[in-house]
């Protein structure tokens, strides 16, 4: 049987993160994330809070470029793990492992001082789609132009 793991999520940072360093050297980073939750007839808003752990670049990344109150895009795996506390109890926790982060923007917001200085900009026609930094295929540009596929009637399966 398959399985898929795959979360996305756009909120706002909780506070600062901190980087911090295993035994081994190895960065990482726990932080979380406020993401808005709709409920109820009239849709009325809720919130949750999402725990997110991001290791190595990515949480040089995120320590580096964002701050409390900042919207950012969390791709990952959702992961549960358990422990014993020092009283004895069994503890657990459910949070996402970040596989991907990235800068988020309205769309008539243009990069900010840190996001053009680390590399990261609007797509090549200057559109950014609400996400600064990710990659937009072509045919998602403005002004794209879809092409048509001849049938032929031989198709290959």
């Amino acid at each position: 049987m398959a399985s898929f793991n795959k979360v996305i999520l756009i909120g706002n940072m909780t506070a600062d993160p901190e980087l911090k360093q295993t035994v081994s050297g190895t960065s990482v980073s726990s932080f979380s994330i406020a993401v808005n939750r709709k409920f109820g007839k009239e849709n009325e808003k809720d919130c949750d809070f999402i725990n997110i752990v991001a290791w190595r670049q990515s949480a040089e990344f995120v320590c580096r470029y964002f701050k409390k109150g900042q919207p950012i895009l969390v791709c990952g795996q959702l992961q549960t793990r358990s422990w014993t506390d020092n009283q004895g109890q069994k503890r657990y926790v459910t949070e996402v492992v970040a596989d991907e982060i990235s800068f988020v923007a309205s769309a008539n917001q243009g990069p900010t001082t840190a996001q053009t200085q680390g590399g990261i900009a609007s797509t090549e026609n200057g559109t950014n789609h609400g996400i600064v930094g990710a990659y937009i295929p072509d045919a998602y540009k403005t002004g794209a132009q879809f092409e048509e596929i001849p049938n032929d009637g031989d198709l290959p399966f």
